[in-house]
């Protein structure tokens, strides 16, 4: 089995997953995995959507699994095999903003538990670390700010919120607690921390 990330937006697939998706003959994948690289799929490859994420590693041993973004980045690099890495969303945000990926911690809470990834987040400011917080519409963001704002922290804390990373409706919006950015979409992350705005620049 061969894991393959697909990249977080149209573009960002790399010339190694290029060649992996060219030559498969199975391949499994979300719906927005699959139209990310339906023009470079084999006529002759039977393509299935994944419905049920709880059997992935039953699957044949010739299958391609498509991982939007990167597998290893809350994605499917689990599973047994060798995994092809993809442009994520984290090194598309921290290119757009200008930060360096040394400088940054990540933190998920996409279909995971809110209340840990809170907490993490505020751990990983306290440590002076840029956090990378991968949200879903469930995350309870007015929270996370409440708990930004009695932090107290010795600078004022800037947050982007970055919306569909790599596509053309493309957004990010960075403000500070005082007056917060919140999405519009419900494909997005956090990017907070002590950082400057490359983007008004």
């Amino acid at each position: 089995m061969k894991i393959v990330g697909v990249g977080c937006g149209p573009g960002m697939l790399t010339e190694k997953a290029a060649q992996e998706i060219r030559s498969a003959r199975s391949i499994y994948g979300s719906s927005r995995a699959i139209e990310l690289v339906k023009n470079i799929i084999p006529k002759n490859c039977q393509v299935r959507s994944i419905s049920d994420y709880r059997n992935l590693s039953l699957l044949p041993e010739n299958a391609v699994v498509l991982s939007t973004g990167d597998p290893m980045l809350a994605g499917l690099g689990y599973l047994p095999g060798e995994v092809i890495p993809g442009i994520s969303s984290l090194q598309v945000a921290a290119s757009r903003l200008h930060i360096p990926l040394s400088r940054m911690a990540m933190v998920v809470a996409h279909g995971r538990g809110h209340e840990k990834a809170m907490q993490e987040t505020v751990e990983e400011l306290r440590r002076e670390k840029i956090v990378f917080l991968i949200a879903d519409p469930k995350f309870d963001i007015i929270e996370l700010y409440r708990r930004l704002n009695v932090m107290g922290l010795s600078e004022p804390v800037r947050i982007a919120v970055c919306e569909n990373l790599g596509y053309p409706d493309e957004r990010i919006v960075t403000e500070d607690l005082l007056s917060p950015p919140y999405p519009k979409s419900d494909l997005y992350s956090l990017v907070i921390g002590h950082f400057s705005d490359r983007k008004k620049a």
